[in-house]
């Protein structure tokens, strides 16, 4: 098999791929509007062929801004009719990453339950024993949470006082020390091998890149003392708006403050007219998982990620 980029010759091919596991995959509808906005391109598509026939047996997908390098893995799929579909997608994929020069995470979207369906089970089982084998081995999951507009819009408690700023470094500084002590997986790797300051500038800067407003962003300080409490993004993804990011300060943490920045967020979006807001967190992060619960947000499905991250923070 002949594995190499696809070009826009390819597209007919692309589109005709049908997945028919209950796995995240690039659905035609999808491939074909994520290329016209430049998250997918062609270069971050990687295809195998048959070397004879010419025939399109493997793809893989990759997501990312349109200026930026291949951020996630969207998509992996072998044809059934391949004998060995690890061995074919591991080495479809250790051929992307060497052309990379890295090993973006997997991303694999799943139903709520998916554990007790022997059909998407099956479907991950394979995709995950390949991205293994090229180096994606370390897993995180991921409860993805939904509010829609038939929970009533949180009221504010006047506890905090939300306020806009223009000063990307006022933002960086708070990300800084709302990183102290964080449950969140990512920020707790990241911060192992980088000087917080960096990565929360780091952060900053890909919550820029979002399709979500700038303007949207809030910093929030106590009512009683003015001081900083927290900050809060709404913010929106190529599917809608999203809870982009939230946190308190160490100083001001078991005061529930947790519950004022997530309704801010709901409402502002609510207030926009939106009908459904997503956000994600991490299985192991009960007390986010809490708040949403309590927020009236409910899980609808679970974002799975395979990693050349390794460790448990």
């Amino acid at each position: 098999m002949r594995f190499r980029p696809a070009s826009s010759d390819d597209l007919d091919n692309l589109l005709g791929c049908v997945v028919d596991e209950s796995v995240s995959w690039a659905h035609p509808e999808r491939l074909r509007s994520f290329l016209e906005s430049g998250h997918y391109r062609y270069d971050r598509i990687w295809v195998g062929e048959d070397e004879d026939t010419g025939d399109l047996l493997a793809r893989a997908v990759w997501w990312g801004f349109p200026d930026s390098r291949p951020l996630a893995l969207d998509c992996v799929h072998v044809h059934p009719s391949v004998p060995d579909r690890v061995a074919t997608a591991a080495e479809l994929l250790e051929h992307a990453h060497a052309a990379f020069g890295d090993r973006p995470a997997y991303h694999v979207f799943l139903p709520s339950g998916w554990r007790e369906d022997a059909g998407v089970a099956a479907g991950l089982t394979w995709r995950k024993e390949a991205a293994a084998r090229a180096g994606l081995t370390g897993e995180l999951e991921r409860l993805r949470y939904e509010w829609t507009d038939d929970v009533p819009v949180p009221e504010p408690s006047g506890r905090l006082v939300l306020r806009p700023e223009d000063d990307d470094e006022a933002f960086a500084e708070a990300f800084r020390r709302v990183a102290e002590g964080t449950l969140d997986h990512a920020t707790r790797l990241a911060l192992r091998t980088t000087d917080p300051l960096e990565q929360a500038r780091q952060d900053v800067a890909g919550y820029k890149e979002m399709p979500g407003d700038r303007s949207w962003w809030r910093l929030a300080y106590s009512a009683a003392d003015g001081s900083l409490a927290g900050v809060a993004l709404p913010s929106a993804n190529n599917a809608g708006p999203v809870v982009g990011y939230l946190g308190v300060v160490p100083e001001h943490r078991g005061h529930g403050y947790v519950d004022d920045l997530l309704a801010e967020i709901t409402r502002f979006h609510a207030e926009r007219g939106e009908r459904r807001v997503v956000a994600d967190t991490d299985l192991g992060n009960t007390p986010m998982a809490r708040a949403f619960e309590r927020a009236g947000y409910r899980v609808f499905a679970v974002r799975l990620v395979l990693s050349a991250e390794q460790g448990t923070p």
